[in-house]
C-alpha cells in the first residue's frame, strides 16, 4: 500500500527534474543561439561578399558580435579570397564559458563561411 506522500513527493521530483533540465537548457541554448545567429550573418556576408571588401565584411562581422555580446575574440574576423576555385571564406574562432550549479563548461567555436564568388 503507498501511502499519499508518497506520490507527492514522486510529483514534486519530476517537477524538479523538469524545471533542472529547462534551467540548464536555457542557458546552454543561448550559447548556441548566439553562434547560430553568428553563423547566419557570416553566411549574408560572404553572398555579398563580391560587392564589399573586406574590411567592410570585418567591421559588419565585428558589430554583429557586439550586438550579440559574444567575446571580443570572435570579432577577429579572417577574410579570405581566392582565385582558384574564386571563392570567400570568412572565420573565427572564441570560446564562451557556462558556469551553473554542479556544471561549467568551455565551450569552443570556430564559425566559417565560404561562398563562391
Amino acid at each position: 500500500m503507498v501511502s499519499r506522500g508518497a506520490s507527492s513527493i514522486g510529483c514534486l521530483l519530476s517537477l524538479l527534474c523538469f524545471v533542472a533540465l529547462l534551467y540548464y537548457g536555457v542557458n546552454i541554448g543561448e550559447v548556441f543561439f548566439r553562434y547560430y545567429r553568428l553563423l547566419d550573418d557570416m553566411d549574408s556576408q560572404a553572398r555579398i561578399a563580391s560587392a564589399l571588401d573586406n574590411g567592410t565584411i570585418q567591421r559588419r562581422i565585428a558589430s554583429t558580435v557586439q550586438e550579440l555580446g559574444l567575446p571580443d575574440s570572435a570579432a577577429r574576423v579572417v577574410v579570405r579570397r581566392s582565385t582558384s576555385p574564386r571563392q570567400i571564406t570568412i572565420e573565427t574562432a572564441y570560446s564562451e564559458t557556462v558556469v551553473l550549479p554542479f556544471f561549467t563548461h568551455i565551450f569552443t567555436f570556430h564559425p566559417t563561411a565560404t561562398q563562391p564568388l
